[in-house]
């Protein structure tokens, strides 16, 4: 498998905001790019046809920790790898899944080795190392994958986080050696990002990085953001981190995206981002629009004829009215996380398309002004 390839076509020069191409061997995504979430080798209530010819996405991301318990990354693999089961012709990208085995808390044990964890499935103990985590993603085929690193809650000690680093630097040069001797043997293997941690200490952060450097990977991520700190706090690990990677090479920063951030993180040089946030929000009944949340179960939505969001040609606004949608969360039909599903996609897509084009033409700084002003009167009015 040949590995991704990325070009930078246009910057701002007020921000670090870059618009880019990333080439996968499935296809080319345009950046900045909002990857959908598909844990278990789907994004939960849409179709693989729907995300391709309603919201046109090149490039979703699959979970490792899951996929490995069930249905297995060797039963994956006989059958034609993760692409070919989930009827997916376009990139992927998979985590190590170690944030998930973090996540287990009590069900997990951390050794310079690796992480020990019992499956939240039926408890069996596995085994996660920086060398068994990359060949059940060389096994599932993605176009993208991570290596295991240690992601701390907040707040951490920095004592507690300069030994996460220190661990997770390691971690990362282990994947890079074995990920080499694949290369070497000519094995087909995606590319490999490592990821940048050090809670929310610049220092660490800085330390991580620099680190991360001397292993020329061909993209880089970071990680350990949205685990509970205040957002500025996250914006600040950014501002820290984001200058110190390679500019040419793609910049993945992992699990954040509220809406109004979204041209923040951009701002910042972020290339890449996922979050589970517009999926799961829509099952919840809660919608992204141009006027703020909308909460579907609220009374008022009840004989309201008009779509969600009257500025959205996502096919749910097209066709479905706010009474339509709150009788069917009501009734806990299936439909409405599928219609809501969409138009929540849609619109962080839209989102990031309007982000693209500003940058494209030299507009982006006017747009994140804008996006300010918009987000401080939102908080007035609440």
């Amino acid at each position: 498998m040949a590995r991704v390839e990325f070009e930078i076509v246009a910057e701002c020069p007020e921000t670090g905001a870059r618009a880019g191409l990333l080439r996968t061997p499935h296809g080319v995504v345009e950046t900045p790019v909002f990857m959908p979430v598909g844990t278990q080798a789907t994004v939960k209530g849409i179709t693989p046809r729907d995300l391709i010819e309603q919201l046109d996405a090149r490039i979703l991301l699959a979970n490792t920790y899951h996929l490995f318990l069930r249905p297995g990354h060797e039963v994956i693999r006989r059958l034609g790898g993760l692409h070919r089961f989930m009827s997916w012709p376009r990139a992927i990208l998979t985590d190590s899944g170690g944030f998930q085995v973090f996540s287990l808390a009590a069900l997990r044990q951390v050794t310079d080795e690796g992480v020990w964890f019992r499956s939240h499935l039926d408890g069996e103990a596995h085994l996660f190392t920086p060398e068994s985590t990359l060949e059940v993603q060389t096994a599932l085929g993605s176009d993208i994958m991570m290596v295991l690193d240690e992601c701390l809650p907040y707040p951490a000690g920095h004592e507690t986080a300069r030994q996460s680093v220190a661990r997770t630097v390691r971690w990362a040069r282990a994947a890079f050696a074995r990920y080499r001797e694949k290369l070497d043997k000519g094995e087909s293997v995606g590319s490999l990002f490592p990821i940048v941690q050090g809670s929310m200490y610049a220092d660490l952060r800085r330390q991580c990085a620099l680190e991360l450097l001397e292993l020329e990977a061909e993209g880089y991520a970071v990680g350990g953001l949205s685990v509970g700190e205040p957002r500025a706090l996250s914006l600040e690990m950014i501002e820290v981190t984001l200058p110190l990677l390679p500019r040419g090479r793609p910049r993945y920063v992992m699990g954040v995206g509220l809406p109004e951030e979204l041209a923040e993180y951009v701002a910042r040089g972020v290339d890449m981002m996922d979050c589970v946030l517009p999926t799961r929000n829509a099952r919840n009944g809660c919608l992204f629009t141009s006027g703020g949340r909308l909460v579907i179960k609220q009374a008022r939505y009840q004989d309201d004829p008009a779509p969600p969001d009257e500025n959205c040609g996502c096919y749910t606004c097209r066709n479905f009215s706010r009474a339509y949608l709150r009788h069917l969360f009501q009734a806990g039909e299936i439909l409405f996380a599928t219609l809501a599903t969409l138009h929540n996609l849609h619109f962080y897509f839209a989102r990031m398309r309007e982000i693209r084009r500003a940058i494209l033409e030299g507009r982006f700084n006017r747009l994140l002004a804008a996006t300010r002003a918009a987000a401080v009167q939102s908080e007035v009015v609440e």
